[in-house]
């Protein structure tokens, strides 16, 4: 087996002597690339933020930014990665680099104060400024501001923000969601951002999006006892959990990177699945949407386009980019979380999980696949290897997620709608929730209520007073059982105001 090794910044180097379970972030700094900083080790910071090749949509390589704190170095085996020292261009002995125009434009705008949160704003909006698709729009007609290419509560293009949140130069602010300064302001990141033109034909960066990005390779990283394992095929993956019950699964590392960094986990054996082919495919059948359960959830946001609008709407409100750049469906639904965005809106799609073992496959309806608190059917040596959402989807839907922040933050409550309306009866009603039970559940009372019945405010009323007592709302730092009771029965009141403003517009 060929010994770990890692491009950064253009330069190959063994990831030996580094622990298995060494981030990519303390990877970067003990060998001087301080730049990258460690700010909450939790992935809701962004100082560490580093670009990585990844596949691309519509170029062969995507250079993504990703949270270093997140991610151990040995999942990065045989990738490359750039950091913020890396984007500047050399100079003649004696002179300076020249800057980035990400650094250039930052440094002219005033867009840096401390300067600790300032590289992991440059590679998250290095990210940006390499999106392929990122096309200029046209000027406001007093020039006082970005180009507003979405009404209020329109949905724009998917995953490339709205209105105020979209430059004139197609740079989409969502970004940066997962970047926190403290003492600059972000009005002139904002005005930075806004300011960047498009890559030069000769930036070396804009042209490797042309090349594929590098193969996913085996990986065998042992040391001190402990094991970070990369296999190549998904027979081999599945070999290995029923050889290694003890093994720890990880895709996007993006909740085991917090248990090591914040709770000092350490594995005997971790087990990365998050570049198994057969993980990653995204398919429509005549009946249904296979989603692979290793495929980001930038990669889906990108892939479907749009085209399962309820999934649409929650990912913005799914962490930040930095995490959607990282984390995976399959991820999401194995940890087992009540609090997860993602199982309320697949409940109210009635999606299924494939589960798959060294001796064949399963498929569980999701409503059936949660057990109890962080626990689920999936058995030991089981991976999800991928999530069905059967067709044709419903017309109506909605995601509402309650928290204390609009963006980057945990829900207090979350609510997922899925409706068919037919000549003014509700014919289908799916309504998922999170954060109000041990596990996230389906609404089957407010569904009951809602079916059969005229979509009009009595039956919007009658099935809010039922919804309001579904699950078991508790009191935490979060929110109160009181007004978690509340928000659910004022998100059906809020989905049924939507819906009538659009028939009436």
């Amino acid at each position: 087996m060929v010994a770990a090794r890692i491009t950064v910044n253009g330069k190959e180097t063994a990831i030996s002597p580094a622990a298995p379970h060494t981030t990519v972030l303390d990877f970067l700094r003990e060998r001087g690339l301080t730049g990258t900083k460690e700010g909450c080790a939790e992935g809701e910071c962004g100082a560490c933020a580093v670009l990585v090749a990844r596949p691309g949509t519509n170029k062969p390589t995507d250079w993504v930014a990703v949270n270093a704190c997140l991610v151990p170095v040995a999942a990065l085996d045989g990738q490359e990665v750039v950091t913020s020292e890396g984007l500047a261009t050399a100079g003649t002995p004696g002179t300076p680099p020249t800057l980035h125009p990400v650094q250039e434009e930052l440094a002219v705008r005033g867009g840096s104060q401390c300067g600790y949160c300032t590289p992991g704003f440059v590679c998250s909006m290095a990210a940006e400024y390499y999106r392929p698709d990122r096309c200029p729009h046209a000027e406001p007609a007093d020039g006082a501001g970005p180009a507003q290419v979405a009404a209020p509560g329109q949905v724009a293009a998917p995953g490339h923000g709205a209105g105020p949140d979209l430059g004139p130069n197609g740079f989409d602010l969502h970004a940066l969601s997962g970047n926190l300064c403290r003492c600059t302001g972000y009005r002139p990141i904002r005005d930075a951002a806004f300011a960047v033109g498009q890559p030069a034909e000769d930036d070396p960066l804009a042209q490797r999006r042309d090349q594929s990005p590098p193969d996913p390779v085996p990986t065998v990283y042992t040391r001190d006892g402990s094991a970070f394992l990369r296999p190549g095929t998904l027979a081999e993956a599945l070999r290995l959990l029923r050889e290694r019950p003890d093994a720890v699964v990880v895709a996007g590392s993006t909740d085991w990177g917090v248990e090591v960094n914040i709770r000092s986990c350490r594995a005997a054996c971790v087990v990365a699945v998050d570049r198994l082919p057969a993980l990653r495919e995204l398919r429509v059948e005549a009946d249904h949407i296979e989603i692979g359960a290793a495929l980001t959830l930038t990669e889906i946001e990108r892939r479907l386009d749009g085209s399962v609008p309820l999934l649409a709407e929650l990912f913005p409100q799914f962490a930040s980019r930095l995490i959607r750049n990282s984390a995976t469906l399959g991820g999401n639904l194995g940890t087992g979380s009540p609090i997860g965005d993602s199982p309320p809106a697949l409940l109210a799609l009635e999606a299924s999980v494939v589960l798959a073992d060294a001796d064949g496959e399963r498929e569980v309806p999701l409503a059936d696949y949660f057990t109890g608190y962080r626990q689920s059917v999936r058995r030991p040596g089981e991976l999800i290897r991928a999530v069905r959402v059967p067709l044709p989807l419903s017309p109506v839907v909605a995601f509402h997620k309650i928290a204390k922040r609009r963006f980057d933050d945990i829900s207090s409550v979350a609510v997922a709608f899925a409706l068919a309306v037919e000549d003014g009866i509700v014919r289908k009603a799916r309504i998922g929730l999170g954060g109000v039970a041990a596990t996230p559940i389906r609404a089957l009372a407010a569904e009951a209520a809602l079916e059969g019945r005229p979509w009009a405010v009595e039956t919007v009323e009658a099935a809010a007073r039922v919804l309001r007592v579904q699950g078991t709302p508790m009191n935490d730092h979060r929110a109160s059982a009181a007004y978690r009771s509340a928000m659910l029965g004022q998100s059906l009141r809020k989905l049924y105001a939507r819906t009538t403003e659009a028939v009436s517009s």
